[in-house]
Order: C-alpha cells, then structure tokens, then sequence
C-alpha cells in the first residue's frame, strides 16, 4: 500500500546517519534539507524543520528471520521494553514484533508477519516494506470516514472508535490511526499530532497537516 511516506525532524543529520550507518539502508537521495532511505519496496523522505517531531511506524520483516534480526537489532539499538518484555506475538495479525526508538524518537516496530519466509543471512533485503504508518488527529472519526470513501477499509468494520487505535488497511499495511495523548505501545510516549504525507503504490496522496486535518488527493 505505501510507496512512500514524508515525514519531518529538526534532527536530519542524526537520522541520515543512522539509516544509512547503523541500520545500513540505502540513502537514495540527499541534501542540506532532506534525505530519502528506501526500505524495501517503499521509502521515508525526512524534511528539516525547526520544531521536533516523531512518529510512530513498522516496517514487514519475514517472520522466519524475526529471531535472527532480533539479535542483528541488539547489537545497534536498545530494544523498548512493554512490561519487561522486549517483543510481543499479536495472534490476530499472527505476527511478532520488536521496537525501538531512532535519535529523532520515531518509534519503529519491526513486525515479523509468520506467513511469510525470506531465507539467507540477514541484509536490507530483510526490510521488506512499510507496514504501518501513525496518523494522530484530534478528528478521528470523520478522518476514518474520508479514509474509507477513499477506498482504504477498516480492519473489523466499518465504525472508527474515536478513543483508540483503529487499523485501516489491509493485507500487511495499514494507516494506525489514534487521537492524541494515547500512549503508544513499546514506550512512554504519548501520541501527539505532526504533519506527514503518505503516497500510496497507486500514487494516490494522503495529507495530513499540523492541525490533524487530512487532504486526499486521487
């Protein structure tokens, strides 16, 4: 679903370091003011802007290397722990994941999907793609609606709960969508609203802005 997703930071130069040093993906394309990385079959754009911001996204990794980038993660990041544990298995979506915070405080879950393998050591090719994209907006309910008339279901319905997380998607990639304040899982931090643009494989945008409006554009 997602080709590509924008986001901004006030720490750029951290961020390119550490995607392209430590996580060792591939920066397509630099400047003063933003970088491209490509994970697997889609990309993260970053913007400089002045204020801070984070977000919450996963990336789909096989299920069947889950373990070994567990360890791979270890030795390049501190791992967030959920009541002492440091990766859950959800049985509803039969997948584990693991997550971890990078220097701007996105926090990044690696979702290990069971049904499906990736044999060989573990290299970028192990990123498979975007599997999930936080969007905090104070207007949950009607930006669930617009979402859905604009062809993206909701997973287990079709009535967005304005209090919690709602997924929209389907397959392995999905928008979570939350009103602010809700802490997120794997850390103490709470949602809070940024600006972000999502392009879907069918070039169709999804915009959101500062006030947790959203545009589409077909």
């Amino acid at each position: 679903m997602f080709k590509s997703v924008t986001f901004y930071t006030n720490k750029l130069k951290a961020l390119k370091r550490f995607y392209g040093d430590v996580m060792e993906f591939s920066i397509v394309e630099s400047t003063n003011e933003q970088f491209v990385v490509e994970i697997g079959q889609s990309a993260i754009t970053f913007i400089h802007t002045d204020q801070p911001a984070f977000y919450h996204f996963a990336i789909n990794i096989p299920g069947n290397q889950f373990s070994m980038l567990k360890f791979w993660m270890q030795d390049r990041v501190t791992l967030n722990r959920g009541e002492s544990l440091d990766e859950i298995y959800f049985s509803s979506f039969d997948a584990d994941s693991m997550y971890f915070e990078d220097p701007a405080g996105n926090i990044v879950e690696l979702i290990g999907r069971r049904k499906q393998d990736l044999f060989g050591e573990v290299s970028k090719a192990s990123f498979l793609n975007i599997s999930e994209v936080g969007i905090v907006t104070p207007f949950v309910a009607s930006v669930g609606d617009q979402l859905q008339d604009f062809g993206i279901p909701l997973r287990g319905g079709t009535d967005v709960n304005p209090m919690t997380l709602n997924f929209l998607g389907k397959g392995d990639a999905f928008i979570v969508l939350v009103p602010p304040n809700r802490k997120w899982y794997f850390s103490e931090r709470m949602s809070e609203i940024y600006p972000l643009k999502i392009e879907l494989n069918d070039h169709r945008q999804i915009i959101i802005d500062e006030e947790g409006s959203i545009t589409l554009i077909p």
